[in-house]
């Protein structure tokens, strides 16, 4: 048996070699022993290649038979649409020719060259069609070849196929786009070319990013998390960053493959848009940078299984991670990002982002559903666990947007959603609301304790040490409106709430949560006021003192708390926050702010309060001083206030006083100028159904004592008490006076009485009192 001849007899000479032969062995074999080692199998790998390409090329053949077929039968078409064109031409002159009107010529004229304009349009559109078919197919074809051509092993040369491909469907979406935009009649052309396109994507992204995990892998990521037991857990200081000790071919590999993963993400941007999909934008980063997340996450989630019940461990890990890491992400990537042309795309915030949705999705996986349960079963410890966890989350963003926020110009709030661990809130409202009914339990709870306090209701009194008239009534805090003590409680609690509502990312979530919170305690803490000043038993006359000083409390709480609201309403937060739910509701309330109906509210109960206080007084006045002003029976000195004038005006002086200490200027301001106007109409009506004859002097003085106990809030108490000021204006007039004032009278009737300096009597008081008097 013959040995075969030696393999170097076999082999050309390299020098008969062309470059890419050259080229092809060396990338293939190390030496002669490889060579024969594995010669057997590149031939079976390059005849496998070869039969697929003969079968891609049977293909082609076939599919550019098709497409020469039909572009034969459409240009038959169009000949003969040409052809009847012409004869239309041919048909039109000999029917100008012939004699006939002239209104008829232009008719004809006008229909055959609409018919001539319509078949124009049609060739032409047909044309395009055709046109934009032929480069779909071969864009399409060009990214099958590309995309099934089979490669094994990494190469620059399967990079360049990959970055290929990638252009070439870029060409295609914009081909669709301009479809879509221009010519949406071709709906089935753009279906086909999307299903062909979504094929070749499927294989042609997980190649990619397998390839892109491989290197990672390669070079040592993810990190290994170092952890110090002496710091509770968190993550030691000193993390190696493989992504910065990268150098040479490797650091060159990973950006080819981070470039085809942000050109992937691109074209798939460019579909979302083309197909116009609403997608929530939570967790949109990077796909790069979420690779390098991934691998990170399955890694700490280790080590956040045994902190479950510890989890101000895991948002520290997450935390430290995060920052350690994030600079040498900022200064590989963000330069890769710059060159990928990503607008308005920060490394740094990607990162940052997609360690938070990390733990977001941990959180909502592991953590929550488990302490949802123990809260509906009302476990002891289902509550304080939800709290330290909320608690927990609130800290975490906060330095998080500190951090974020710390080197760059862009703003927080921008892409709150994304970097917010508490946005887990705004994708499950469920959740929202369960922890909404905590906290307002909680509230309620401790809003309790708080009224049960024994100086809860003890107000401030201040006296007018102003200055200033117009300073008396600029009120800001608490002690100037003379609020007790609960007040400042009652803000407070209400503030937490709304507090722990704008702490998530997103507007809707935060009203939802406020005004199932904030609001509610806000009608629970009106209910608490109006009780409280139903306590004060203003019908008791023998302590009505200690009863107008009791219901100061609910009155001066409630001015201070309208006072914080309106303030409040006027903050940009809630100004944004009432024209969204303006924006979302179909019926919202009407009163031009977020609290708009507790503003309301609050404004009514004030009123009524100071409506009830007045009607008490009246009535206390009437008891006391009953038909002492017309009444002539009773003795009387001349310079005397009347015996029963005079007990009333005293008590009323005494009233007014005690309120002037205990109640807040402003309501004090509309409380006794209210009861003046009530003192004003009671007297005149008084005067008016008294006897015939009365005695004028003593009026007079009667009327000038009631003003005067006005005195030490006004300047001219007159001005408020006009009807009793025209009254005596009328007893000072001579006989001469009231005999004009009868003839003005006769002849003109009402419309006189101003010249004579009455305006708020009737014309039928005046004349009864010119006829007694």
């Amino acid at each position: 048996m013959e040995h075969p001849p030696p393999l170097s007899l076999v082999l050309p000479h390299p020098d008969k070699l062309s470059g890419e032969a050259l080229s092809f062995l060396d990338g293939n074999f190390e030496d002669l022993r490889d060579l024969l080692l594995r010669a057997s199998n590149l031939t079976s790998h390059l005849k496998h290649d070869t039969s697929h390409l003969n079968d891609r090329l049977l293909h082609l053949r076939t599919d550019l038979t098709k497409h020469a077929v039909s572009w034969i039968s459409t240009s038959l078409s169009a000949k003969n649409s040409l052809d009847d064109l012409r004869l239309n031409l041919e048909s039109l002159s000999l029917v100008t020719s012939l004699p006939r009107s002239k209104d008829a010529v232009r008719k004809q004229r006008e229909h055959e060259l609409q018919q001539l304009v319509e078949d124009l349009c049609r060739i032409q559109n047909r044309r395009k069609y055709l046109l934009t078919v032929l480069k779909l197919e071969s864009l399409v074809g060009d990214l099958e070849d590309s995309v099934f051509h089979p490669m094994r092993g990494r190469s620059m040369l399967q990079v360049r196929v990959f970055n290929h491909a990638i252009k070439t469907m870029n060409e295609i979406e914009h081909v669709l786009g301009d479809v879509t935009r221009h010519h949406s009649q071709w709906r089935r052309l753009v279906d086909t070319v999307d299903s062909r396109v979504d094929k070749s994507l499927s294989i042609l992204r997980p190649q990619i990013i397998a390839e892109h995990r491989t290197l990672l892998s390669s070079f040592g990521w993810p990190p290994k998390l170092a952890l110090s037991k002496d710091e509770g857990g968190e993550a030691a200081s000193g993390i190696p960053n493989p992504l910065v000790v990268m150098q040479g071919d490797q650091k060159e590999s990973y950006s080819q493959s981070f470039l085809l993963l942000c050109g992937l993400q691109q074209l798939n941007t460019l579909k979302e848009k083309r197909k116009k999909l609403n997608k929530e934008s939570i967790g949109a980063g990077l796909w790069a940078i979420d690779e390098l997340v991934i691998p990170v996450a399955s890694r700490m989630e280790y080590h956040f299984v045994k902190w479950d019940q510890e989890p101000e461990f895991i948002f520290a890990l997450v935390y430290k991670v995060t920052s350690d890491f994030a600079d040498g992400v900022d200064d590989l990537l963000q330069p890769l990002i710059d060159r990928a042309m990503l607008v308005s795309c920060s490394a740094k915030e990607a990162w940052v982002s997609a360690m938070v949705q990390m733990l977001s999705c941990f959180l909502e996986k592991k953590v929550f559903p488990g302490l949802v349960e123990m809260v509906k079963e009302k476990k002891s410890e289902g509550v304080p666990s939800w709290f330290h966890l909320v608690d927990q989350m609130v800290t975490f963003d906060k330095r998080m947007q500190t951090f974020v926020s710390s080197d760059t110009c862009l703003s927080y709030e921008g892409s709150s959603l994304g970097m917010s661990v508490m946005g887990l809130f705004c994708k499950r409202p469920e959740w929202l609301k369960t922890w909404g009914k905590i906290e307002l339990k909680d509230a309620y709870r401790k809003l309790k304790e708080d009224i049960k306090k024994e100086k809860a209701w003890e107000g401030t009194r201040l006296g007018n040490e102003s200055n200033s008239e117009s300073a008396k009534y600029v009120l800001s805090t608490r002690e100037d409106y003379k609020a007790p003590f609960v007040a400042e409680t009652f803000l407070s609690r209400t503030w937490t709430l709304i507090d722990h509502g704008l702490t998530l990312p997103t507007v809707l979530p935060r009203i939802q949560f406020v005004r199932a919170t904030a609001t509610k305690f806000l009608w629970y803490v009106f209910k608490t006021l109006l009780l409280e000043f139903k306590k004060s038993d203003l019908s008791d006359y023998s302590s009505f003192e200690d009863s107008l000083i009791q219901a100061c409390g609910p009155i001066n709480t409630a001015r201070y708390l309208e006072s914080k609201l309106r303030e409040w309403s006027d903050d940009l937060v809630f100004v944004e926050m009432w024209e969204a739910e303006t924006n979302v509701k179909v019926e919202v309330s009407c009163h031009g702010c977020f609290f708009g109906e507790e503003l309301k509210s609050l404004v009514e109960l004030e009123t009524n309060w100071l409506m009830e206080i007045i009607t008490v007084c009246l009535h206390q006045f009437d008891n006391l001083c009953g038909d002492h002003f017309h009444n002539n029976v009773e003795p009387w000195e001349e310079e005397d206030v009347s015996q029963g004038v005079a007990e009333a005006l005293d008590s009323l002086r005494r009233e007014l006083a005690v309120l002037q200490l205990n109640m807040n200027r402003k309501d004090f301001l509309d409380l006794w100028r209210n009861l003046a106007e009530g003192l004003d109409h009671y007297v005149s009506c008084k005067f008016f159904a008294g006897e015939a004859v009365l005695l004028r002097r003593r009026f007079e003085v009667d009327a000038e004592a009631l003003m005067m106990v006005f005195q030490p809030y006004c300047v001219r108490p007159a001005a408020f008490f006009p009807r009793v000021r025209e009254i005596l204006r009328l007893l000072s007039m001579n006989e001469e006076e009231k005999a004009r004032l009868r003839g003005a009278l006769s002849r003109n009737g009402s419309s006189c009485l101003g010249l004579f300096g009455i305006s708020n009597l009737s014309p039928q008081l005046v004349e009864q009192f010119c006829r007694c008097y």
